[in-house]
């Protein structure tokens, strides 16, 4: 009896993880439609301008925790050939969210300390759009880019030794230190791909692309950057 009482429940749970499966790619299509209808439409494109000039961090943190997590989903379906939920949802948009608020800060800080460093000539090009966004490309994907992106590394590991070890057979998981998770890092696969491939490569030209856009743009430009953000963390796993 029990044999057939676990069964139905196993049945039940896999009848539930298909329709949440069959639902993951209608709900990143409409959050993206969303934005996109946002952004096109001329009204609500103020607003949303307007909202990421007086709340940058907020915005940010909204847009990278949508947009972002979005990318990530997108990066499971070219992986695993199909669509899935992973585990950890909220915490993950939650990490991104994070990500999405200090990058609204750095693109400010590195935007007007790369002027600064223009003005006072300890940088070449003072004058020139395509330099000036360039140079700020550059130092910030070359200082912080490396950092963010390690972040995301190892709270992507947390996310993934923690359901290791709820999925296992013991009752009591054991504490998760620093070292444990950085141990458990690919960081080769990590530094020659994602930090000497994909900056050089992609984000050195996205970022220059948007610092040369008025500044009004430039938050919408980046709200769909964190799509392929998400994508190019999640493709190299490990």
């Amino acid at each position: 009896m029990r044999s057939g009482e676990n069964l139905g429940r196993e049945l039940s749970a896999g009848r539930n993880a298909e329709r949440n499966q069959a639902c993951v790619p209608w709900v990143c299509a409409g959050v993206v439609a969303v934005f996109l209808a946002v952004l096109l439409l001329p009204g609500s494109r103020e607003v949303f301008r307007l909202l990421s000039a007086s709340h940058p961090m907020v915005m940010g943190f909204i847009k990278f925790a949508l947009l972002a997590t979005i990318g990530e989903l997108l990066a499971g379906r070219i992986t695993r050939k199909c669509w899935e939920l992973p585990y950890f949802l909220t915490g993950r948009m939650l990490i991104w969210g994070v990500i999405g608020a200090v990058l609204a800060f750095m693109l400010k800080l590195y935007s007007g300390g790369t002027a600064f460093l223009l003005s006072e000539g300890l940088l070449p090009g003072q004058g020139s759009l395509f330099v000036k966004a360039a140079a700020t490309s550059i130092l910030m994907n070359i200082t912080f880019g490396p950092v963010m992106m390690a972040f995301h590394k190892m709270t992507d590991k947390y996310l993934e030794l923690r359901h290791q070890q709820l999925a296992g057979p013991c009752l009591t998981p054991g504490r998760l230190s620093i070292g444990k998770i950085a141990e458990a890092v690919d960081w080769n696969g990590f530094y020659s791909f994602v930090v000497m491939r994909t900056i050089p490569v992609f984000w050195f030209p996205a970022h220059t692309v948007t610092f040369m856009l008025p500044a009004e743009y430039q938050t919408i430009m980046a709200a769909f950057l964190s799509m392929a953000l998400g994508v190019i963390l999640s493709l190299r796993k490990g």
